[in-house]
């Protein structure tokens, strides 16, 4: 499952990061790393972006970002 269909207040772990170049390093350097544990925190009124919490910190991702990071649920 990608970050964008996970559940609210929902715990997962991140299993993979996709992307190509530049896109790839983005997420990793803003610590989507795999098995690092977020949860979907809020999601915009129209449902695009997501704000996700990680590693202590709120992340705020458009959905087309987030359909690049595969998480299983705990």
């Amino acid at each position: 499952m990608t970050l964008d269909k996970l559940p609210l207040q929902t715990p997962a772990v991140i299993t993979k990061v996709g992307g190509q170049g530049p896109l790839r390093l983005r997420l990793l350097d803003m610590g989507l790393i795999p098995r690092t544990e977020v949860v979907v925190h809020k999601i915009a009124p129209m449902g695009d972006p997501i704000e996700i919490r990680l590693r202590g910190y709120s992340l705020t991702l458009r959905l087309e970002d987030a359909r690049n990071v595969e998480a299983q649920l705990l």
